[in-house]
């Protein structure tokens, strides 16, 4: 019997005035899978994104995360909970040291008062979480160099750990390959492999190449609905698919 699903949404919607960015979409993340939402720009996918993190409230349909329906929770409560997202842009604090990025992230998922006598950079905990997570992403060696001083691809695996540092059981992940060459774009699919088994993943991507390999679901939105959500295999050959996004740039 297949494990229940982590995180699901039921019919969600989202209208602007007359249009429907996001139309009666339902989809399931289970922990060990990455789950790729792929489609043109203009698709919907930000927003299905922006409405399960809690950063946009749905018109329609709900969304339910370990069992609770957090359709109406508002974005930190969510985070608190578990679920964990990165941006398209980079949102780190570039004169900040990494690992100081990290801590900062743990620190934010466990607000508390401090002490006039105490520093909240010193504080154990949160740098605990925030060497824990840059080890899990990959940057232990370079937790005190200045994160504005790394690479792109260096960047964006550190925004994974930031998001990491709070614990997340769900990751949304919004096009974390973009702007990428092939030894980053690969760095970065290993990660996300070795992230998966304590995790249920949410890909926003439009590398298709770095989509078919590390997916293990694919859901294809056109004009805010799904159009079909498989196993990347049966979504290579989906003529609908085929037809709307792919063309013949992956052969079936």
């Amino acid at each position: 019997m297949a494990e229940a699903a982590l995180l699901r949404t039921i019919g969600l919607g989202r209208r602007f005035g007359g249009l429907a960015a996001v139309d009666a979409v339902s989809i399931e993340l289970h922990v060990g899978e990455i789950h790729a939402v792929i489609g043109t720009n203009g698709a919907g996918k930000s927003t299905l994104v922006n409405m399960i993190s809690g950063e946009l409230a749905p018109s329609a349909g709900s969304v339910v995360f370990a069992g609770h329906d957090v359709t109406r929770w508002p974005q930190p409560r969510r985070a608190r909970a578990g679920i964990g997202r990165s941006y398209q842009r980079t949102t780190i604090f570039g004169e900040f040291s990494v690992l100081e990025n990290c801590r900062l992230a743990a620190q934010a998922q466990a607000p508390r008062p401090w002490p006039f006598w105490e520093r909240a950079a010193r504080d154990t905990a949160s740098l605990a979480a925030a060497a824990q997570a840059l080890d899990a992403a990959g940057l232990a060696e370079v937790a005190s160099r200045s994160a504005g001083t790394l690479s792109h691809g260096a960047k964006r695996q550190l925004e994974i750990a930031m998001c990491l540092a709070t614990a997340p059981r769900v990751l949304l992940l919004d096009e974390p390959l973009a702007g990428m060459g092939a030894e980053e774009t690969g760095r970065m699919l290993a990660l996300l492999t070795a992230l998966k088994p304590g995790h249920a993943i949410l890909l926003v991507e439009h590398d298709m190449d770095a989509v078919f390999k590390v997916a293990d679901r694919i859901t294809v939105m056109v004009n805010g609905r799904v159009i079909a959500s498989d196993g990347p295999e049966q979504i290579r050959i989906d003529p609908l698919v085929r037809e709307a996004y792919l063309g013949d740039t992956h052969p079936a």
